[in-house]
């Protein structure tokens, strides 16, 4: 008897070995992007922004999509190239700004021209992700955008104190994009385009007298150690902003299992725009403070100088609509829901 429960044993193991040695179920596929842009792990926007954009994400997919972030051109290249590394899968995603490669994209320049945006980065960035929805299908057709932005209204950073148009004359001052370049050179100015992070070698090599940035870019660079007068626009619209784009490869978008995509678009579009905004108007207020605190002078314009700088700008527009006419490009009516959109969402 006891030897026929031995050899019973030895069966049901035996039988029960081919399912403890078999395929076990597979596990949830796991996937990691590398995000890749040009300010250090310092910036505003990489702290309190990507960052926390990118935790979101990993939490919402349970921890199966992780985005590792590459700050300062860690991967190699220069600012102007980084649409091109998302459109080529050097990178995963970017963080860039279209106006580094003037030109390029000609529609979101309706959003950039002096004295079209509001001075609310969360109106800007919420504004500017809708005008994508409607019109940048086809102009950033070759990435997979996963959010849009423009910043809060631009100052300008001086060593000399800008308090009127006969200041800015002859005044070296850096651009971002080719329509806040055009506004300066409107304006009287000299205006310089570079990426922002080569400001700061620029001033002190005295190739700059200052630079145009939202306050939020400002400690990154140390510009408020490098300057000590910063002028403000009053009210809204104001003289220039930004825009930026937060940008995947298209192919890697595609490749991500229908869940995962599901995760990334519900963190993506206004949601994202909204944080990055909100964002945005707290830390013009924080560092903004700070500027005031090492006894720099905070400087807003008086609203009818305002006003004399907005007529200087009016032919900027003017030009603008023109060439997009030569490029068949409906740009009044770009420019008209542009406007539209800024004060809808300012409201």
């Amino acid at each position: 008897m006891v030897q026929r429960r031995h050899l019973l044993g030895l069966a049901s193991a035996a039988l029960a070995a081919p399912a403890l040695l078999g395929p076990r179920p597979a596990r949830a596929e796991e996937v990691t992007l590398r995000l890749h842009h040009f300010l250090p792990a310092v910036s505003n926007v990489h702290r309190n922004f990507l960052a926390p954009w990118a935790k979101k994400v990993e939490e919402a997919s349970a921890g199966r999509l992780k985005i590792r972030i590459f700050p300062a051109m860690q991967l190699g290249g220069a600012p102007p190239q980084l649409y091109d590394q998302a459109r080529d899968g050097v990178a995963d995603i970017i963080w860039t700004l279209p106006g580094y490669t003037a030109g390029r994209f000609p529609r979101i320049e309706a959003l950039e021209l002096p004295f079209t945006a509001n001075r609310s980065g969360l109106a800007n960035a919420r504004a500017t992700q809708a005008f994508a929805e409607r019109h940048l299908a086809d102009e950033f057709g070759e990435v997979h955008p996963l959010c849009f932005w423009s910043h809060d209204g631009g100052l300008i950073h001086s060593r000399s104190p800008v308090r009127k148009l006969e200041d800015l004359r002859g005044m070296k001052l850096r651009f971002p994009t080719r329509q806040a370049g055009e506004g300066l050179r409107a304006l009287g100015a000299a205006p310089v385009g570079m990426p922002v992070p080569q400001v700061p070698e620029a001033l002190t090599q005295g190739v700059l007298d200052g630079a145009v940035v939202p306050w939020e870019v400002v400690p990154s660079i140390k510009l408020q150690e490098l300057v000590r007068n910063h002028t403000a626009f009053p009210g809204s619209p104001t003289f220039y902003v930004a825009t930026n784009v937060l940008a995947m490869n298209k192919a890697k978008y595609q490749s991500l299992p229908a869940d995962l995509r599901a995760v990334l678009d519900a963190q993506s579009g206004q949601a994202a725009a909204a944080m990055v905004g909100a964002m945005l108007d707290e830390q013009a207020v924080i560092v903004s403070e700070q500027a005031r605190r090492r006894g720099n002078t905070l400087i807003e314009l008086e609203p009818a100088e305002a006003e004399r700088w907005r007529a200087a700008c009016a032919p900027v527009t003017e030009a603008w609509l023109g060439q997009m006419q030569g490029r068949n490009v409906d740009g009044a009516a770009l420019l008209a829901d542009a406007r539209a959109l800024f004060a809808r969402y300012a409201a």
